[in-house]
């Protein structure tokens, strides 16, 4: 399968690239304040029925894209996104907004401050448009609550949109400016980005400063080692833009590690370029859109000059369901008495259900089962020394629909109970990319590559290759609405 591509610049203006858009607005040729009004234009007409964004930022885009343009006919220095329209996700910290994680009783805890993924695009010169929504607490594979509402999946009314991140997808997906702020615990970009159609790359520990300043107290210790902040986007160019502006390091995160986005190239020897490609189901049934995917995926890697080999990696159920119920066990202790307190009826029986389905480790066996963490990361490290890259499923289905996560509505192994290929690379701290190799029945079906620590760029690469192949996705969706 593969979809026509647009050329450049030839649609209009809400469908370019951050790229596209930043270099029209810095030559001069459009003004940011038109970008702005075209893309603002584009949001008020569709998001009613999508409802990605779920707080608006119209009036004071519009202003400080006119600013941009004051600042350019001046020839002030201006940052590589400047005047982008982005989003920011309702789970992080923007000053004077509410940061409500999608949960009503939070609906006027207003931030002091920016969190640094927010100060990083506005330091690149990006421009919020408004808020993106979130499930409750961050924490389903929907995105749907009792404050804002669901966020509809483009593609189709039943289908989900994915979670956490979903109103950053369809935001992107609908064109509602090409850059999107999302973060990720446990596949809260890469859900998302699957459902709809979009690009992500998880980034590993470390990569992108994270931070709070409405917080009351320090997150537990594996939230600190597994939630990462990323963006979403149509295109992988645009990755790799906003994940360059959102590495500029912050003080206030003493985890962050700063490298440059792009590391040095390989050593010229045998593993250069070599793919470890798994089409491992851990037991579960293998849809086959999602094996077309697969291989459509790895041929498109063989074609762009890297050597793709069938290896089974090392213990991803194992990994994956340790993570799992160490994650569970730290939330029960630190978040379920907000959540049965704070959460609806529909959250608390999903808790309930993850909590059957990975019983959450306690006390000294927490403690000593999270000891190993480094033995499976150890293991991991030793792999990637031969193979760079990993070729996988995300989930083994294609686009789930919408409360599938509910108990009873489907089996939990349909979402959440097989997103072992998601999850394991959380709990190890790896970055992991997400793009679409297939359509299924007008819906978008993605594989995952992960790649070694602290190589977010080898990632990049591995699903631009697959995207130069298939496909923009964004594309086939406007064809299909005739836009």
């Amino acid at each position: 399968m593969t979809i026509e591509r647009r050329k450049d610049r030839a649609g209009p203006i809400w469908q370019w690239s951050a790229g596209e858009i930043a270099s029209a607005i810095a030559e001069r040729a459009v003004p940011a304040a038109e970008v702005m009004a075209v893309v603002i234009d584009r949001a008020k007409a569709e998001n009613p029925a999508i409802n990605a964004i779920v707080e608006e930022r119209y009036d004071a885009a519009l202003a400080e894209a006119r600013a941009v343009d004051d600042a350019t006919t001046k020839g002030e220095p201006m940052g590589p996104l400047a005047g982008v329209p982005v989003t920011i996700k309702v789970n992080v910290d923007q000053a004077g907004y509410a940061t409500t994680n999608g949960v009503a009783a939070f609906k006027d805890i207003i931030a002091p401050g920016d969190a640094p993924v927010v100060s990083n695009l506005k330091r690149a010169g990006a421009i919020p448009i408004g808020r993106t929504n979130t499930p409750e607490f961050s924490f389903r594979a929907t995105t749907d609550n009792e404050l804002y509402g669901r966020t509809m999946n483009p593609w189709n009314d039943w289908a989900s949109a994915g979670g956490s991140s979903g109103g950053a997808a369809a935001a992107a997906m609908m064109g509602f400016g090409p850059i999107h702020h999302g973060n990720d615990i446990g596949g809260s970009l890469r859900f998302p980005s699957y459902a709809c159609g979009a690009v992500s790359v998880k980034p590993g520990l470390g990569r992108v400063p994270a931070f709070n300043p409405s917080q009351t107290a320090e997150r537990g210790l594996l939230a600190q080692l597994m939630s990462v902040q990323g963006v979403i986007a149509r295109e992988v160019r645009d990755v790799r833009m906003g994940l360059e502006a959102l590495i500029a390091p912050d003080p206030r995160d003493p985890w962050h590690v700063p490298l440059p986005l792009t590391g040095n190239a390989l050593p010229k020897v045998e593993n250069e370029r070599r793919v470890a490609f798994t089409d491992d189901a851990l037991g579960f049934d293998l849809d086959p859109a999602v094996a077309r995917a697969l291989e459509a995926a790895a041929e498109a890697l063989q074609d762009a000059g890297y050597t793709v080999e069938r290896v089974t990696p090392p213990m991803v159920k194992e990994i994956a369901e340790i993570g799992f119920r160490c994650l569970y066990g730290e939330m029960k202790l630190l978040m379920d008495a907000d959540i049965r307190r704070l959460g609806s009826e529909t959250v608390n029986k999903i808790f309930d259900s993850y909590y059957v389905e990975f019983p959450p480790l306690e006390g000294e066996e927490l403690l000593r089962v999270m000891a190993k963490r480094t033995y499976y990361a150890r293991a991991w490290a030793e792999f990637q020394e031969t193979y760079p890259l990993c070729l996988t499923p995300f989930l083994f289905k294609p686009t789930f629909a919408n409360d599938a996560d509910i108990p009873g509505n489907a089996p939990f192994a349909d979402v959440l109970g097989a997103a072992h290929y998601s999850f394991a690379f959380n709990y190890l701290g790896l970055p992991a990319g997400i793009v679409p190799a297939n359509l299924n029945d007008g819906l978008p079906v993605g594989v995952q590559v992960v790649a070694r620590r602290w190589r977010e760029d080898l990632a990049l690469e591995a699903i631009e290759a697959i995207e130069a192949r298939v496909g923009v996705m964004a594309d086939a969706l406007w064809q299909r609405r005739g836009e």
